[in-house]
């Protein structure tokens, strides 16, 4: 006796379905530190951190008198380029996907923005941390070189206390490039807003602490450059931890959290 049997009685395969790992956070990381080099302007624009750093030195050994060849002077005048090469190197690297359109790439390969910005600002802060004990190594050759050429003993008045400050306030300057990068997300923009924060709110503010006398008090709690400034010269006090908190609370996190908020939602184009 033959069975037969009803197509009806047969359910159909159903396709095996593919489960796609996300990618780690670790190759994000990578690949953001990739794309901050693998541009001729790009891989120039981190050069100008030895260079600048070099022309640093150099001008200090040609111009600065026997009593002010110590390393402290040697690092003071490194860091003044510093304080403007590393944010703009954070503004570029992300208004880089909306000037460039690179991001319907970059969100479409990972639609989770959030860890996109956190990916580019772990390299951010990677390329500081690397970059600025770089400089500090091309100061001290330079207070070395310097010393030997004027017949002067060599000066080392930072203590290591003294550095990890001043390398605190360059990634803060840099995470303020960081976050006008996400909140404006426009290179031209972003950089403007910049250079305003760094140069006229500064001016404007100790035009103000120099004419009214009830900024003096509050100047501390309000100017995050000035809480910043503090940094530069050595270990900080309660208070003035204190005041890079509440000043880095008003200037930095709240804009962050708002820029973020809106990459999360904005529409890439």
């Amino acid at each position: 006796m033959t069975t037969t049997l009803s197509t009806l009685d047969i359910a159909p395969a159903s396709p095996a379905r593919t489960v796609h790992r996300p990618i780690p956070l670790g190759r994000i990381i990578t690949t953001e530190l990739r794309k901050m080099f693998d541009t001729r302007s790009g891989f120039w624009l981190m050069a100008s951190i030895a260079i600048l750093a070099l022309l640093a030195t150099v001008a200090v050994i040609l111009f600065a008198s026997d009593s002010e060849m110590t390393y402290g002077t040697f690092t003071a005048a490194i860091g003044i380029p510093m304080t403007l090469v590393l944010p703009i190197i954070a503004i570029l690297s992300v208004t880089g996907e909306w000037s460039q359109r690179s991001g319907l790439t970059t969100f479409t390969l990972v639609p989770h923005r959030g860890r996109v910005m956190l990916a580019k600002a772990i390299a951010c802060v990677g390329v500081a941390v690397v970059s600025i004990p770089l400089a500090f190594g091309i100061g001290a050759l330079g207070n070395l070189a310097g010393t030997a050429i004027t017949g002067v003993d060599p000066v080392w008045d930072l203590t290591v206390v003294d550095l990890l400050t001043i390398v605190l306030a360059n990634v803060l300057g840099l995470l303020v490039g960081f976050m006008l990068g996400v909140l404006i997300r426009s290179s031209a923009g972003a950089l403007v807003a910049y250079f305003l924060y760094a140069f006229l709110l500064p001016s404007l503010a100790l035009l103000l602490a120099s004419s009214q006398d009830w900024f003096v008090d509050l100047q501390p709690w309000v100017d995050f450059d000035h809480a910043q400034g503090a940094l530069l010269e050595g270990a900080l006090t309660a208070q003035q931890w204190a005041h890079l908190g509440v000043t880095g609370m008003i200037w930095l996190v709240i804009p962050l959290t708002v820029g973020l908020r809106s990459v999360t939602r904005a529409e890439v184009k």
